[in-house]
């Protein structure tokens, strides 16, 4: 989690296998144990348009290898709503699951029109429940940064304490209890508040298929590269993505092609304010490998960015690479969550 609203105003086991239930889609389950857990509360989310991302040129609709097809600014009554710090969309890119900072699940529906976003339906929060049945943050685990999914299957960093929690959503949907997955040793030594930030699980039909991809923020290597996982699959391990021009992780997913994409963000006196999306050969990933690659998105002030720390792509009825950003608002009155699609056209 990055705190700069301030300066934007001036396995070691094998994850199991995929199910047929998507955890993007609500069950009517009865909790799995006899702990009832608190219920999850209907919200309302109000949605403004956003008609163009750039603030210098609102004609402009080409950003790098992006076409920018709509954008929402999000706000809700809910004092617990916002600090969304990741977002998995069902193949469809209609239902989608999200967390917060402090351990709450959004769930709901994006409302379209044509191509275009035009609001959240049927949004709930629920607070994320540890095996006790209790809500994480009663054990003060905060800062829940990434989600994988893998069938129902909900994967969870939590940064705060670099622990990862498995949820299998077809047990109860967000009433699901978590539980904690082993994990290689030097995750629980990653740098306080710059820890697991992104993860995904890849599908088995790709290479390394069923290897959980655990990311951190900014844990360096001794080459000042920044430090991601293999837990499980066939190639466990410890990896490198080379870091640049100061920027950090903040969020990851796959194309359906099986590529890496990586969503990045910087602050610094001397490097400025921006975020970018790097695409990685997932080829190229490895036990032991320094990875690198392109990038094919960048965004400044010029633009409608915000602290965006969530990002997931899907392939639309008409085979368009759909891709879907939520920024984190920290819970500030000067920051914005805002959600975002573009096309990815190159």
């Amino acid at each position: 989690m990055l705190k700069w609203g301030i300066s934007l105003a001036a396995i070691a086991a094998t994850p199991a296998p995929a199910r047929a239930q998507f955890a993007t889609h609500p069950l009517k389950q009865s909790p799995p144990d006899e702990l009832t857990p608190p219920a999850p509360v209907s919200i309302t989310v109000n949605a403004r348009p956003i008609s163009s991302f750039d603030l210098r040129d609102r004609s402009r609709t080409r950003f790098g290898a992006l076409a920018f097809r709509s954008g929402l600014i999000l706000t809700s009554s809910f004092r617990g709503f916002g600090g969304l710090s990741s977002l998995r969309l069902d193949p469809k890119g209609q239902q989608f699951i999200s967390a917060s900072d402090k351990g709450t699940w959004f769930t709901g529906r994006i409302v379209y029109r044509a191509k275009e976003m035009t609001g959240l339906a049927d949004v709930e929060a629920a607070p994320m429940l540890g095996a006790d049945g209790r809500p994480i943050t009663a054990h003060h685990w905060f800062d829940t940064e990434s989600i994988a999914l893998d069938g129902s299957l909900v994967y969870v960093g939590i940064e705060r304490v670099n622990r990862i929690m498995r949820f299998d959503f077809g047990k109860g949907f967000t009433r699901a209890h978590g539980e904690e997955v082993d994990v290689p040793p030097a995750i629980r030594k990653l740098p306080f508040n710059q820890g697991l930030e992104a993860m995904v699980v890849v599908p088995r039909d790709k290479p390394l298929g069923g290897t959980l991809i655990a990311i951190s923020e900014r844990g360096l290597d001794a080459g000042q590269n920044i430090v991601a996982f293999l837990i499980g699959g066939p190639s466990p391990g410890q990896f490198a993505i080379r870091r640049t021009d100061y920027f950090d992780i903040s969020d990851a997913c796959l194309l359906p092609s099986g590529d890496l994409l990586i969503l990045e963000r910087k602050f610094s006196l001397t490097g400025g304010i921006g975020i970018r999306i790097r695409r990685i050969a997932m080829k190229a990933v490895a036990p032991g490998a320094l990875v690198d690659g392109p990038s094919i998105f960048d965004a400044d002030l010029g633009q409608e960015i915000d602290n965006f720390e969530g990002i997931d792509a899907y392939a639309n009825d008409n085979g368009e690479i759909v891709l879907t950003l939520v920024s984190d608002d920290n819970f500030s009155l000067i920051q914005r969550t805002l959600l975002l699609q573009f096309t990815l056209v190159d």
